[in-house]
């Protein structure tokens, strides 16, 4: 990676808290093992079972994570988007992949090889930390959805997941208004049905809170979107 790619690529990261709270010669090392790759849409990066391959960071477009039972029902559990990390639980564990990873449109990923990574942890054992304060926020993430599943009515749950979604689950330092998902998605990581969800959503636009237009969803009032999340 040449001098300009890897401040183009720090520029971009440092958008998310995790990347930029970290020390600079981390950042550093990280950059400096980096590789771009470029995915197309529905590409695979990885199947469950695979073995691990290392940190990936989106740079631009979307990653969905999830997976497909042999009757070909899918799960999706979420989309990752810039400028967020994802794959360090096999950097832990050093097991096969949990879930598939698929490229929902074109992406840019910043890959870190899992041979650089257990090199650099091997020689800085005080980054270890560092790389589980990410797991730590997925885990978190995690057992909110867990929570939010058992105990909230769908309407509600639909209004938190837009809300995590504007906020970048927590990683981006600024929020958007503007979210590029379809209802269809949304359902999937909802385990509820398509009906119930475009009923829930048009519901929300009646009142102002949200214009939805074809593969869109706009945040309108966020004060009534986050009314509308409590249970």
């Amino acid at each position: 990676m040449t001098m300009h790619d890897a401040h183009t690529q720090r520029t971009r990261l440092l958008g998310g808290y995790w990347f930029n709270g970290l020390p600079v010669a981390l950042q550093d090392a990280l950059l400096h093992a980096a590789s771009l790759r470029q995915l197309s849409a529905g590409q695979s990066l990885f199947r469950r079972g695979d073995p691990p391959c290392g940190l990936y960071a989106v740079l631009s477009g979307a990653m969905r994570i999830g997976a497909v039972n042999p009757a070909g029902k899918e799960a999706l559990l979420t989309l990752v988007e810039a400028p967020n990390w994802f794959g360090e639980i096999s950097l832990f564990d050093n097991q096969p992949r949990t879930h598939d990873a698929s490229a929902e449109g074109p992406v840019t990923l910043l890959h870190i090889p899992q041979a650089s990574l257990q090199r650099l942890l091997s020689a800085e054992p005080q980054y270890w930390r560092d790389f589980a304060l990410l797991l730590s926020q997925k885990l978190r993430l995690a057992f909110i959805a867990l929570e939010d599943m058992s105990l909230l009515p769908a309407a509600p749950r639909l209004a938190r997941r837009l809300l995590q979604m504007a906020e970048g689950y927590g990683e981006s330092s600024h929020s958007r208004r503007v979210l590029q998902l379809p209802q269809e998605q949304l359902a999937l990581m909802l385990a509820i049905s398509r009906q119930t969800t475009n009923q829930i959503l048009k519901e929300l636009q009646a009142q102002g809170i949200v214009q939805l237009a074809y593969g869109e969803i706009e945040i309108l009032d966020l004060p009534r979107l986050q009314q509308a999340a409590q249970a």
